[in-house]
């Protein structure tokens, strides 16, 4: 019994996660890269940047994520391996066709604001006010800012406007492009962990024969019983 509950932990336990797997240096400073091993299904790396400055309209902030590949030097933990999916840095993606509102976690931003960071929106699911509300939770980051970040993602058929989320209370609905906000840069992409343990063969076959055990045990009081 012991053996099969170890199992099913085993099992049961790979759960979404942020972890700091390096840094890059950009412009004279080091900022955490922070992956996300599963954001609606992806593999994601942030950068932990938030990128304010004048220009910070939806056009000037896709141009900005797009370049910072060449102007950042990576620093990634040994114990880690990166294979990048993306071939540049982007904006954070919301689902083409998505609702406006709040609780809404199909969108990049809005899985690790809700998902990942634990955080709640100004209403709950029933359209009730809810205390707590907010940016309480930044988990790895150090540079997400309560405010209105611009995702990379054009509202369906209003080709003037493209799609926001907000930090500031998780509400998610889209703008003017020529309104300033906010960009974090993300890139999807496979992280692998060099440093993680393999089970020893031992121990696999060990697990394996004591399910077997159990299963036999089983049997046999089935049959006496019969």
């Amino acid at each position: 019994m012991a053996a099969g509950l170890f199992i099913l932990t085993i099992a049961g336990s790979a759960n979404a996660t942020l972890t700091t797997i390096g840094t890059a240096t950009y412009d004279g400073s080091d900022y955490k890269l922070i992956w996300d091993d599963d954001n609606n299904g992806n593999s994601v790396i942030w950068l932990d940047y938030t990128n304010g400055g004048k220009g910070t309209t939806w056009s000037w902030q896709k141009s900005w994520a797009a370049g910072l590949d060449a102007q950042l030097t990576y620093n990634i933990d040994a114990a880690y391996n990166v294979s990048w999916d993306d071939p540049a840095w982007r904006l954070p993606s919301t689902v083409a066709g998505s609702t406006g509102g709040y609780n809404i976690t199909t969108s990049e931003m809005g899985h690790l604001y809700y998902t990942e960071l634990g955080n709640l929106g100004y209403y709950d699911t029933s359209g009730n006010y809810q205390a707590g509300w907010g940016l309480n939770n930044t988990g790895d980051f150090d540079n997400l800012i309560a405010w209105w970040y611009w995702s990379g993602t054009e509202s369906a058929g209003y080709p003037d406007y493209a799609w926001i989320f907000s930090t500031i209370d998780g509400n998610q609905p889209f703008d003017y492009k020529n309104t300033r906000y906010y960009g974090l840069a993300v890139r999807s992409g496979q992280v692998s962990n060099e440093s993680a343990p393999v089970p020893e063969p031992s121990t696999v076959l060990f697990l394996s024969m004591g399910l077997l055990g159990l299963a036999g045990f089983g049997r046999k009081r089935f049959s006496k019983k019969g």
